[in-house]
């Protein structure tokens, strides 16, 4: 498994993941299909979203040395 502890592989496997359902979305026939595939899509990019913004808050939260911003 993946450890939370390794971003760069979390975030390579999200990446991967979803250009895989992507591609499968592309040659689904049905619309039932493509609405699966666009949730999971949805949901991927959903979480690649808040896993962005909780990295970018703990380096900004790691950065004691510049002025407080308030």
């Amino acid at each position: 498994g993946i450890s939370a502890m390794e971003p760069d592989k979390l975030m390579e496997g999200i990446s991967k993941e979803m250009s895989a359902a992507l591609k499968v979305m592309g040659k689904a026939k049905t619309a039932e299909e493509k609405l699966m595939y666009s949730e999971i899509v949805k949901n991927l990019s959903e979480s690649l979203g808040v896993f962005l913004g909780l990295m970018s808050e703990l380096s900004y939260m790691e950065d004691d040395d510049g002025p407080m911003p308030f």
